[in-house]
């Protein structure tokens, strides 16, 4: 399970694809960067050339649902850390499609974060894969193509989170205090746990200051934390930092 070529190299793939209508695979990108998005597009949209024909963008959740319905694509490009909820949140909103027995539609996550959380997060979302954006446009390709046959994949070092979690014994259990925030509350616990001033993490997150102090009052009231400093030091200890 890994994001590079197997014995059918990525360029042959996109040669058979372009030149076999049905080998075509309709994707849609999701990330929050539009300039990220443009790039995407322009190395992996050259349908004649790589098979992939993108058929919607998206740059939030809210956005990405209403997409993502309305084009039923093969794949979907999902980044991790998203306006309106994240990733995982757009996995939750269209679990029906993914199984959908006839034509399920697969998520691939694409993110510049490799953190175990993420990683695991996603996958017990119900994405198929989880390669970062380190990865080359040919390799993505090939990823985008595996992923619509129904493979599983992922960057090699990501793999070992997946069986980590998912197929050792001592797998780590469920924690019952994380899973009372929701997604966006977690990014803002990781961001304040970082040292991340509320402006920071405001402008990170494409929220206004008041709704990050929103956040983070209603971070310590459900875990029972009486500060940052508290906050800061229970994150470390689950190794959310």
């Amino acid at each position: 399970m890994t994001d590079g070529p197997d014995e059918t190299s990525a360029a042959d793939r996109q040669q058979g694809a372009g030149a076999d209508a049905g080998r075509r695979v309709r994707v849609v990108l999701v990330d929050d960067h539009r300039m990220f998005r443009a790039g995407v597009q322009a190395e992996i949209g050259r349908t004649d050339e790589t098979g992939v024909e993108v058929v919607g963008e998206a740059g939030d959740v809210d956005q990405a649902v209403t997409v993502i319905e309305a084009t039923r694509p093969d794949v979907v490009l999902l980044d991790v850390h998203l306006p309106g909820g994240g990733g995982v949140e757009v996995l939750r909103r269209c679990t029906s499609l993914m199984g959908d027995p006839g034509t399920p539609v697969r998520f691939l996550a694409l993110s510049v974060s490799d953190a175990a959380e993420d990683v695991i997060g996603v996958i017990r979302g119900g994405a198929r894969g989880y390669v970062t954006k380190t990865i080359t446009g040919d390799d993505l390709v090939d990823a985008i193509f595996r992923v619509s046959d129904g493979d599983a994949v992922f960057s090699p070092r990501l793999a070992g989170f997946v069986l980590d979690a998912f197929a050792s014994t001592d797998a780590p259990p469920v924690d019952e205090d994380l899973d009372r925030l929701t997604q966006r509350e977690r990014e803002v616990l990781r961001l304040i746990a970082r040292g991340y001033a509320y402006k920071e993490v405001a402008k990170q997150l494409f929220i206004s200051v008041k709704t990050v102090e929103s956040h983070v009052s209603a971070v310590l009231r459900k875990l029972q934390l009486s500060n940052r400093h508290e906050l800061t030091r229970w994150a470390t200890a689950r190794r959310l930092v």
